[in-house]
C-alpha cells in the first residue's frame, strides 16, 4: 500500500478532530478526500505528512510510520497545502534549487530534476521571473513543482485549483492526471466536478469520521436521492404533493418541481397524480451527482467546529 491510515484518531482538548478513521490508498490511484469545513481532512494530511503528531493509531506512507520513521516519510511523500507557501522574492529556478538542495539532490543530479519539473509543470517561460510576479495559476504550478522536486512515491494535494480561473483549473487538472500516472495522489477540494474528472475513489469525512468509500459511480448509485422533473399542466396542491411518504419537494418552475426520492418513485406518483387528477405534462429522471451524494451525507453535520 502507498498509504495506510489504521485507527487514527486527533484530539484536540474534548473535540476528536479525526474520531479512529480507517482507509487505504494503492499504487497508482488518485483518491478524492472530501468533507465539509471541520470534517478533519487537514489534520489528516497533516498528520499524514508529518506536521503533526497524532493522538493514536498509525499512519504508513509507502510502508514507513508516520511517526516512527518520519524522516523515510518525508523522503517518500510530496505536500501541497491549501495555501500555498512559497518563497515570493526567489525567481522560479532559483526557488526549485533551493527545495531540491533541501532533499539532499545534488550536483548534475539537481540541475537535471530542476529541468525536469520546469519541463514538466511548463514553468519554461517563467523560470527566470520571481515566484511574486507569477499568476495564482503559475505559483500552483511551481507549488506542484516542489511537492515533485524529490520523485516521491505520494502527493498530497490540498484544495490545488483553489481561486484558479476556469483555463487555470483545466491546466492544473491536466497536470494532475499527468502526474498521476506513476504516484499515488490524494487530492482534498470542496469542488465536487473536479473529484468526478481526475478521482477513481472517494472518502468522505464527516466530523471526524468516514461515512463513505467508494468508487464515484458506486457513491452516485447508491447514495444519493433519485431527482425527477414534474410539470404539471395546472397548478396542483403543494402540500399533498408534498405529503407523499419518503419524498422532498421542491417548487422549479410554473407548475414544474423536482421530486427527490431514496427509490425509483416514477409510478407511485404517476398513481398519485391520477388519483388526483393532476395531468403530468413531463417527467424527467435527472442524472445523479457527487454533490447531492456529499450533501445527502453530510447535511446533518455541516455545522461542526472547524478543527481541520
Amino acid at each position: 500500500m502507498s498509504i495506510e491510515v489504521s485507527q487514527l484518531t486527533k484530539v484536540y482538548g474534548r473535540q476528536k478532530a479525526v474520531n479512529s478513521i480507517s482507509f487505504k490508498v494503492n499504487p497508482g490511484e488518485i483518491l478524492g478526500f472530501l468533507g465539509p469545513n471541520g470534517a478533519g481532512k487537514s489534520t489528516t494530511m497533516k498528520i499524514a505528512t508529518g506536521f503533526i503528531p497524532p493522538t493514536s493509531g498509525v499512519v504508513k506512507v509507502a510502508g514507513f510510520d508516520v511517526v516512527n520513521d518520519s524522516k523515510r516519510v518525508r523522503e517518500n511523500i510530496g505536500y501541497l497545502p491549501e495555501h500555498n507557501p512559497l518563497y515570493l522574492d526567489m525567481y522560479v529556478h532559483e526557488y526549485l534549487g533551493f527545495i531540491a538542495s533541501v532533499h539532499g539532490l545534488k550536483g548534475s543530479r539537481k540541475k537535471a530534476r530542476v529541468a525536469e519539473m520546469v519541463n514538466l509543470c511548463g514553468l519554461e517561460a517563467e523560470q527566470n521571473k520571481k515566484i511574486g510576479a507569477l499568476s495564482k495559476g503559475y505559483r500552483q504550478r511551481v507549488g506542484l513543482a516542489q511537492a515533485l522536486i524529490h520523485d516521491p512515491q505520494v502527493l498530497i494535494l490540498d484544495e490545488p485549483t483553489t481561486g484558479l480561473d476556469p483555463n487555470q483549473l483545466a491546466e492544473i487538472r491536466n497536470l494532475i492526471k499527468e502526474i498521476s500516472t506513476d504516484k499515488t495522489v490524494i487530492l482534498s477540494t470542496h469542488i465536487m466536478q473536479e473529484v468526478q474528472a481526475l478521482c477513481n475513489r472517494v472518502v468522505i469525512i464527516n466530523r471526524g469520521e468516514i461515512v463513505a468509500d467508494d468508487t464515484v459511480d458506486s457513491l452516485k448509485g447508491n447514495n444519493a436521492r433519485q431527482a425527477l422533473k414534474v410539470e404539471f399542466q395546472d397548478e396542483i396542491d403543494f402540500q399533498l404533493l408534498a405529503g407523499m411518504d419518503g419524498i422532498e419537494v421542491e417548487e422549479i418552475g410554473t407548475n414544474t418541481y423536482r421530486v427527490k426520492s431514496k427509490d425509483d418513485i416514477r409510478e407511485r406518483l404517476f398513481k398519485f397524480a391520477a388519483e388526483k387528477g393532476w395531468i403530468i405534462l413531463s417527467m424527467n429522471l435527472e442524472e445523479r451527482n457527487l454533490e447531492d451524494v456529499f450533501h445527502h451525507l453530510t447535511q446533518n453535520e455541516a455545522d461542526a467546529d472547524d478543527l481541520s
